[in-house]
């Protein structure tokens, strides 16, 4: 076992090169897709005023923000000016406020970069981890929403997820049924905290939180027992959800929602916006994956509207989340000013656990570094040497200005056995050399190490020879 010497630190993980190939690949599909949707990148730093985040993520948000402590004279104290970047979020809605002449109406961004959180580490979940975001700001309306669930499906189908549902839920609804069982508003906010972690807890483990919180009244037990329970609605078509037609599912859902919201204007407000988002998502990708479910509450405390949570199958925990949050950027602009926004974010460390979990990385993803490796023709004498060793230095650079990948072998004293002997080990499909005679003739050895087969051709004709292999 490796010394805590040599370990990063609890909750922070290193990345070796296949790694980083994974993460790279990932990475990529999602910024191909979401500038298909439009969205344009942007990038905040690490480091925030602690201010700016403080009070946005709702009491346990704040527990997990990793402070920075006052440098200097004041580090004895123990107080905290700066923090490290808690999402993406609230960043984006600082710079949505500092710069908002020079954005456009309508802004669209995505943002891919790290986050920290003082959590406890568990199975797909660090301390340190990349979101990947996309936002629209300025707009109400419920196209953004389904616009922002056709992005995450198209990047989940795009590397090849086929079993996952995009839940749906709305803060006006939720608070509606708050309302209508009786939780007073002053305890609200706990109460959406201990819903958020029905899929931690279970249901016994929430009405237990609920009763600590001194807000389990049997109403709100009877309230909870029907959302976990979605036969309740008498809409299910199959003992397995993945054959569940969900239009009369989410009509049946919508309707026992309406009957026990009441009168209350706000929920059926809400309401309406989730019917709106289910008629317009009928045309994109994203229409035959959207379940109402009633227990999705989202526990950071910025959510006004919509909330939405990716589940795959197989899989406890989501694969990403967001919902509207209308309030945020008038939280840094202050004077009553309102900015409509609505984001969503992919958790790129459950995609890609999940995605190796399940071998669906493309099989030639974690290849060689290179295309071809360059030897250096192993010479006796100081002279022949130093020959070899520019002759390999030039033929690296002439591959690599032809668009392949080249690994010049660092040591120019070794056998050429040994030297092949280390692209095999290494799995790289082809061993350029130019020995004395080669350079003579004007010529390059190539071997294909896949078949172990040499060929000379002329040092002009090498790069065709690779390139018509490789294909």
């Amino acid at each position: 076992m490796s010394s805590t010497k040599t370990q990063p630190a609890r909750g922070m993980r290193d990345f070796l090169p296949a790694d980083v190939r994974r993460r790279g690949y990932v990475i990529g599909v999602i910024k191909e897709v979401y500038e298909r949707f439009g969205f344009e990148p942007l990038e905040t730093p690490a480091v925030e005023n602690i201010e700016t985040l403080m009070g946005k993520y709702g009491e346990e948000g704040n527990q997990l923000i990793y402070k920075i402590l006052k440098r200097g004279v004041h580090e004895t104290t123990g107080e905290a000016d700066l923090a490290l970047r808690y999402d993406l979020t609230v960043p984006l809605a600082r710079v949505v406020a500092e710069y908002r002449d020079k954005l456009p109406k309508f802004f669209k961004r995505y943002q891919i970069q790290p986050v920290w959180r003082a959590d406890r580490p568990a199975r797909g979940r660090f301390r340190e981890f990349y979101q990947c975001d996309v936002d629209v700001l300025d707009s109400t309306s419920m196209l953004v929403e389904v616009e922002l669930c056709s992005a995450a499906t198209d990047v989940l189908v795009q590397l090849g997820f086929r079993e996952f549902m995009i839940r749906l839920n709305h803060r006006k609804v939720i608070t509606a049924l708050l309302d209508a069982v009786g939780v007073p508003e002053a305890k609200h906010g706990e109460a959406l905290v201990a819903i958020d972690k029905l899929d931690k807890l279970g249901e016994e483990g929430v009405q237990l939180e609920l009763r600590d919180r001194g807000i389990a009244t049997e109403a709100l037990l009877e309230w909870l027992s029907v959302v976990c329970h979605s036969k309740t609605y008498g809409a299910v078509s199959s003992e397995d959800e993945r054959d569940l037609d969900l239009v009369p599912y989410n009509s049946a859902v919508l309707e026992v929602l309406r009957k026990r919201i009441g009168k209350d204007e706000q929920g059926i407000r809400g309401l309406e916006e989730l019917a709106s988002i289910l008629e317009l998502a009928t045309e994109t990708s994203a229409g035959s994956r959207i379940k109402v479910d009633p227990s999705l509450a989202r526990g950071l405390s910025y959510y006004t509207g919509s909330i939405l949570e990716i589940e795959a199958e197989g899989m406890k925990g989501s694969l990403g989340g967001g919902g509207r949050y209308d309030d945020l950027v008038g939280m840094f602009l202050g004077k009553d000013q309102r900015v409509p926004a609505c984001g969503f974010s992919l958790g790129l460390e459950r995609i890609i656990a999940l995605m190796s979990e399940r071998q669906m990385f493309p099989s030639d993803l974690i290849s060689a570094p290179a295309d071809v490796m360059v030897m250096v023709s192993y010479q006796k004498e100081a002279g022949e040497k130093l020959e070899a060793a520019k002759d390999a230095l030039g033929l690296a650079m002439y591959f690599r200005a032809s668009g392949l990948r080249a690994y010049l072998y660092p040591l120019p004293n070794v056998q050429n056995q040994k030297q092949r002997a280390y692209a095999f080990k290494r799995g790289f499909p082809f061993v350029a050399v130019v020995g004395n005679d080669d350079r003579e003739r004007g010529e390059v050895t190539i071997r294909d190490m896949r078949i172990g087969e040499d060929q000379k051709v002329k040092r002009e004709k090498a790069v065709d020879a690779i390139q018509s292999r490789l294909k």
